[in-house]
């Protein structure tokens, strides 16, 4: 019997099937399958492939359009994401990635990178660990997630899927992840297969880095993968070693004995080494050689001996390997830096410094910044072998880059001394011109830097600052005018008129002052201290004044220097007074309430103190830096040093003009005045914060000598003579500074007792040695300042003056911060400069006291007359 088939009638056409539903013919049956294909399909259409997203991308024309592809796109992954039977994952997956790379937010696509990673299809696996290692750190708590996965993959018997996760593991392992892996690691670095053998090492190197504990398995192995063949593993092995050496100074010392087997493979590589696998540009695996030559700098620095073996295979390198590619510039690179860091020869360091040069002249503007900025860290290692490519690195500041300019710029800086000085700020000059703003105010303060260390004259350098000035206009930075200011102050009378006289053709022949205000501030200050000796026409001057000072694009600030520059010029130029009184009573009711003050004070000088005029506008002092940056106010209570008192002494007085000191008199009163042998002039003592308690009895000083001159070394105050002068003036008591002090044995002066501040001093007179009067020789006040508010008094000052005829010393206060109802404490020793004659006075003291408190700066000056009968006479 044949079997039975069951006949599909529905198939067959219609004269053979007779008994058929007329439902099921074959237009119904292709109905059917379209309708399913539209439902699923049609419905759903595929996804837009990455490539179709870029061009999008790139086609658009503003960022607006560029947000819109971008924000469309992700509305439609993130609605793919929420499905659980999509089959485009991996392609939205790809394409979020790529968004994320363009810079916008990509944060929702985490958990799927798990879920992709985890899949069984190695397609999805590779693009969800790339999104793990884009998308995914240490921050994030789905970081944890991809443990497990990584486990798993870690020990699947395909090669590609561990070796994916070898490379997500090096990527983004945790401390934690690295301990929880490392056995798995560990073994795979075992493994024959050389493939998982070279992950699995750069995978301990990020174990190393992020757990240094975990070196202490992999050093053995490290010494048995240098002898392999494999040049993968042999990157990847000296990779690792360098990591650790950097990371611990044992294991540094460990891996010295490796030294020569480096050497050895360099040279190899070198010389006779060639397999056209490693071939790069006609270099034998350059990326090899690099790696050696960083492992070399890293265990031979600070060690001759171990250098001294790398010294031959340093200099081989350095003159057989091809500069004509970027590989061989590459490995130069690395040689030069290798040869600067261990402890090589002489004449390899200027060898490595040619290479350098070589680079400057190159085509490439990429090799050319790179051999700058190895100059700017190596200078120092070399200096004269620098110096012969200074004319090359000159001309780079003519570079289009502005990289490279600015490289050469400090690396010319460098390279200065007394012999090149003119030579390197000429240049640097014509490149001040060109150069941004930013860069104008840089190099300006430099080359002010430099001139103030290897100036060859005050005339070039007083002409270098004036350039500085003309050619940087605004973009400098305080520093220059304060700097070109002092150097005027304190150069000889002819370069004063020289400079004074050059900054007056500056301002009157140069257009577009207002780019130019700190020379106008300059110009202004040296015409108002030296405009008597430049022979201006003073109708002149006095009219670019008035417009200046009527210009609108000038700042306040300037137009301050030009109102005191006018004040002084009134008692330098005879002849313009009126016109001087005029201009400034404009000023009167200026809308800048700074102006209008200084107007107001200067028109009180034409009129009500006409006497005083003369005395407050002379000339300046010669200006010390310390004076610009750390005076805390009243210059007047600072002296000039020795130096510049022998420097005065050598220069020719040809008039006599009013002192420093009357004009402090001026304005401290007339009490004080000078009886003409300057027996009562005021002497004054200044005091610094940091003196030390047991600070030596001073010498006579008064406003044109310095306090400290005494304090020479080579001086009659030396070290060795304090103690005897002490014991002979009386003074060699210790500073009570500190200690509690007797009132009812103690003469005390009521001093101050205002705004809750109690100043009282207590009399201590000191015997001498000798016929003298007790109180002839010297004493002791204590100076008790009470703070009786309710806020804390802080940064208290206390100064002083007496005449000339005493010597004032302050100790070191207790402190400088009174907490309500505190006190500080201060010692003033005073002694008598000359022997009393009939009739001389006695001891008569001007006080000066500053504090803050509640944020309000305060200061007071008193008068204390009233000392006991008898008390230093």
């Amino acid at each position: 019997m044949y079997p039975y088939y069951e006949t599909d009638w529905s198939i067959l056409p219609p004269e053979h099937n007779r008994r058929y539903s007329p439902g099921l013919t074959i237009n119904n049956i292709k109905q059917v399958i379209n309708e399913t294909i539209e439902t699923n399909i049609l419905r759903k259409p595929a996804p837009t492939r990455l490539r179709e997203l870029i061009r999008q991308i790139r086609a658009c024309r503003t960022a607006a359009e560029e947000r819109a592809v971008v924000n469309t796109e992700c509305a439609y992954i993130r609605s793919t994401f929420r499905e659980t039977d999509c089959i485009w994952k991996c392609r939205n997956m790809a394409k979020l990635l790529y968004i994320h790379m363009l810079g916008y937010p990509a944060h929702f696509g985490q958990v799927e990178c798990l879920k992709l990673a985890a899949s069984s299809k190695y397609t999805d696996k590779r693009i969800g660990y790339l999104g793990a290692m884009l998308l995914l750190d240490e921050r994030t708590d789905v970081h944890v997630l991809l443990t497990n996965c990584l486990k798993n993959d870690l020990n699947s018997p395909t090669q590609f899927v561990v070796g994916t996760a070898l490379c997500t593991l090096a990527a983004i392992a945790s401390p934690e992840m690295a301990r929880d892996l490392c056995n798995d690691v560990e073994r795979l670095i075992v493994s024959t297969n050389a493939f998982l053998r070279k992950k699995a090492i750069l995978c301990a190197f990020r174990f190393v880095r992020r757990v240094p504990e975990l070196m202490e398995d992999y050093l053995p192995k490290c010494e048995v993968f240098l002898a392999d063949k494999n040049h993968g593993i042999l990157i990847a092995t000296i990779t690792l070693i360098t990591e650790m050496c950097e990371q611990s100074v044992a294991v540094l010392r460990y891996f010295k004995s490796i030294i020569p087997t480096l050497v050895r493979m360099l040279k190899s590589l070198t010389v006779t080494g060639y397999s056209p696998e490693h071939l790069v540009s006609g270099v034998s695996d350059p990326f090899l050689q690099v790696k050696i030559l960083r492992l070399l700098r890293v265990l031979g620095h600070g060690d001759p001996t171990q250098s001294e073996i790398m010294n031959d295979v340093l200099a081989q390198v350095s003159t057989s390997t091809e500069t004509s590619k970027n590989a061989g510039n590459a490995i130069l690179y690395e040689t030069v830096l290798t040869i600067m860091n261990v402890e090589s020869e002489n004449s390899l360091r200027v060898l490595a410094v040619n290479i350098l040069g070589r680079f400057l002249l190159n085509n490439d503007k990429n090799i050319r910044f790179i051999g700058l900025l190895t100059l700017v860290k190596t200078v120092h290692k070399d200096m004269t072998a620098v110096q012969r490519h200074r004319i090359t690195i000159l001309e780079c500041l003519s570079d289009g880059d502005p990289s490279i300019q600015r490289c050469a710029m400090e690396l010319s800086f460098t390279l200065i001394n007394t012999q090149n000085i003119e030579m390197v700020v000429r240049e640097l000059l014509r490149y001040l011109e060109s150069t941004d703003a930013e860069m104008k105010a840089l190099c300006s303060s430099k080359i002010v830097l430099a001139a103030e260390t290897y100036s060859p004259s005050i005339r070039w350098h007083l002409d270098v600052l004036l350039k500085i000035l003309t050619i940087a206009g605004n973009n400098i930075r305080d520093d220059v005018i304060s700097s070109t200011i002092q150097l005027i102050s304190n150069s000889p009378q002819h370069e004063q008129r020289f400079i004074t006289n050059k900054m007056w053709e500056a301002i009157m022949n140069m257009n577009q002052l207002e780019n130019r205000q700190p020379l106008v501030q300059v110009a202004v200050w040296a015409i108002g201290e030296y405009g008597e000796a430049g022979g201006f026409d003073e109708f002149e001057l006095i009219e670019h004044y008035r417009q200046l000072l009527w210009a609108p694009q000038l700042s306040i600030t300037t137009k301050q220097y030009i109102l005191v520059s006018l004040a002084k010029i009134s008692v330098r130029i005879d002849g313009c007074t009126p016109d001087i009184q005029n201009i400034i009573n404009s000023f009167r009711v200026h809308m800048n309430i700074d102006l209008q003050q200084r107007a107001n004070e200067f028109s009180q000088l034409f009129t009500n103190y006409k006497h005083l005029r003369k005395s407050l506008l002379e000339k300046m002092p010669k200006l010390k830096l310390s004076e610009l940056t750390t005076s805390e106010y009243n210059a007047d209570f600072a002296s000039p040093d020795s130096s510049e008192i022998e420097q005065q002494q050598d220069e020719p007085v040809a008039v006599q003009e009013p002192s420093n000191q009357d004009i402090l008199l001026d304005l401290l009163g007339d009490c004080f005045s000078s009886d003409g042998n300057g027996n009562n002039a005021l002497a004054v003592v200044p005091v610094s914060q940091s003196m030390p308690s047991t600070q030596p009895h001073l010498q006579t000083t008064s406003f044109n000598q310095s306090a400290l001159s005494s304090y020479n070394n080579n001086g009659p105050m030396a070290t060795g003579t304090t103690d005897s002068i002490m014991d002979l003036l009386g003074l060699a008591a210790p500073n009570h500074t500190n200690q509690t002090i007797d009132q009812t044995t103690i003469p005390a002066i009521d001093v101050y007792n205002k705004d809750d501040v109690y100043i009282r001093f207590f009399i201590h007179p000191y015997p001498t040695v000798g016929e003298q009067p007790p109180s002839s020789a010297g004493a002791r006040i204590t100076v008790q300042t009470t703070n009786g508010s309710q806020a804390t008094i802080e940064k208290f000052l206390f100064q002083a003056a007496v005449p000339k005829s005493f010597v004032l010393t302050l100790r070191e206060p207790s402190g400088t911060v009174m907490p309500p109802g505190g006190t500080i404490m201060q010692d003033l020793l005073i002694a008598r400069q000359t022997n009393p004659t009939q009739g001389s006075t006695g001891l008569r003291m001007k006080v000066r006291f500053s504090y803050e408190i509640e944020n309000y700066s305060m200061m007071e000056q008193i008068d204390v007359n009233e000392f006991p009968s008898g008390f230093l006479r």
